[in-house]
């Protein structure tokens, strides 16, 4: 059941950034030729509806929209018909190649919403150790305090805590409750050194608290669940784009890169530990696709819009030569990072470290 769930998670996920590339080619006039949910020449399942095949294919790994003058390898045999990908203004086909990451993060925050109000566990903000000699025991605060609030930011979770402290600038006016009465203090943060979620030694601000361990079921309003999930939206976009960085300047190394086989073994995992969890992985895994398929790489819609900027700043379209050359490149890249992917994922099956 669950390798089943990871199947249509994937396909789905897939099919949502297509839908986002449709809907945006159909607004501006655009002929969609075909749709496709997975790959393969094989068809399992197709129909024809008015211009467009819509298909289904064997292989779950990705899906495809054929847009009427698309032409990935000869930029000079584009069809320019008025109903065709460039016979429309530019602005008009980058928005159509930017819909589907759009959809794709789209989906993230909408998932993310109702991960807001199902509630989710977290780790609930109560102090547990205080260091001496810190910000935190010099104010007062003891274990077993609750911090309610931190000027004026009401704080739910040891993440939103932590997350607020790190970014504070001078002092802060902190409300705790403690045996049912609340009460505030005001202390200035500590300049300490830390530690990032890549295990890089940071300076940031410490106030000498540590988490009880204590957790609780959080969930949020309609309202504050649209404020969370924008949050969780943009905070997943960063690490993904900070997971970039520091793979390519080696503080990540290559071996964590993961493959399909990870992302069915790990949605497997979440969906047996209830819908809460798969929603928050596949928000994630729809962030990572939306925020991926935007690398200038020329295999992929990002690639697809830096040659679509080159044009509208030269005026020209490039020579089937530089076309070809940066397409074949792009697609070595991407090609060789999914080998490394299940490479990686053969050496964990192999070593018995893959969540099955």
């Amino acid at each position: 059941m669950g390798i089943i769930s990871s199947i249509l998670v994937l396909s789905f996920l897939v099919f949502f950034h297509e839908l986002g590339h449709f809907l945006a080619a159909k607004l501006f006039g655009v002929r969609v030729e075909a749709f496709s949910i997975g790959f393969g020449k094989t068809r399992i399942f197709k129909k024809q509806i008015g211009e467009t095949e819509y298909s289904l294919r064997p292989i779950p790994l990705g899906g495809f929209v054929q847009l009427k003058g698309q032409s990935d390898f000869d930029p000079m045999m584009r069809d320019t018909a008025s109903d065709s990908l460039y016979g429309i203004a530019a602005y008009k086909r980058l928005l159509i190649l930017a819909a589907g990451s759009c959809f794709n993060l789209l989906l993230a925050f909408l998932l993310f919403v109702a991960i807001g109000l199902m509630g989710k566990n977290e780790l609930a903000p109560v102090v547990g150790k205080v260091e001496t000699n810190m910000p935190a025991e010099i104010a007062g605060l003891r274990s077993g305090d609750e911090i309610l609030s931190i000027n004026g930011q009401k704080i739910q979770t040891w993440e939103a805590l932590s997350q607020t402290i790190a970014k504070s600038k001078g002092e802060l006016e902190i409300v705790f409750l403690r045996d049912s009465k609340e009460y505030q203090t005001i202390l200035i943060p500590k300049i300490g050194e830390s530690k990032n979620l890549f295990g890089e030694k940071i300076a940031r601000p410490l106030i000498g608290i540590f988490s009880s361990g204590e957790v609780r079921l959080v969930s949020y309003s309609f309202v504050d669940s649209i404020s969370y999930a924008f949050g969780q939206t943009l905070e997943s976009s960063k690490l993904i784009l900070q997971s970039i960085e520091k793979m390519l300047s080696g503080v990540v190394p290559l071996s964590e890169v993961g493959g399909v086989v990870s992302i069915v073994s790990i949605t497997k995992k979440a969906s047996e530990l209830g819908i809460v969890t798969l929603f928050a992985f596949t928000a994630l895994i729809s962030v990572n696709l939306g925020i991926l398929n935007l690398l200038p790489i020329p295999a992929l819609d990002g690639g697809h819009i830096l040659f679509t900027f080159y044009e509208m700043l030269t005026k020209r379209i490039p020579t089937q030569n530089t076309f070809y050359r940066l397409s074949m490149a792009g697609w070595i890249v991407l090609l060789g990072l999914m080998g490394l992917g299940l490479y990686n994922d053969i050496l964990r099956i192999l070593n018995g470290t893959m969540p099955f």
